[in-house]
């Protein structure tokens, strides 16, 4: 499922039109971004938690030629699926 997808289904499902449901979305990203940008945690309780973690720089290795290169520090995004999702998978 890409986004025009999940924006097909959120209209379908919320009786909205699909403009509608593409700002909701948009805006419910959007949301979630910032508020890991600031370095808060977003925990939607039965989906998940998104949260930021801090990659320290590190040498790594190209794999074609062997050679030491560096990567620099950075900051990733984490997901941690809440156990109402686990359970609907499974």
């Amino acid at each position: 499922m890409n986004k025009g997808d999940l924006i097909n289904k959120v209209a379908e499902e919320a009786n909205l039109t699909k403009a509608q449901a593409t700002e909701a979305l948009s805006s419910v990203f959007n949301c979630i971004g910032e508020c890991l940008k600031d370095g808060d945690k977003v925990s939607l309780v039965g989906f998940g938690t998104f949260s930021t973690s801090d990659r320290a720089a590190r040498v790594g290795r190209n794999p074609k030629t062997g050679e030491a290169i560096q990567i620099s520090a950075r900051t990733v995004v984490k997901f941690k699926p809440g156990k109402e999702l686990v359970e609907s998978v499974n």
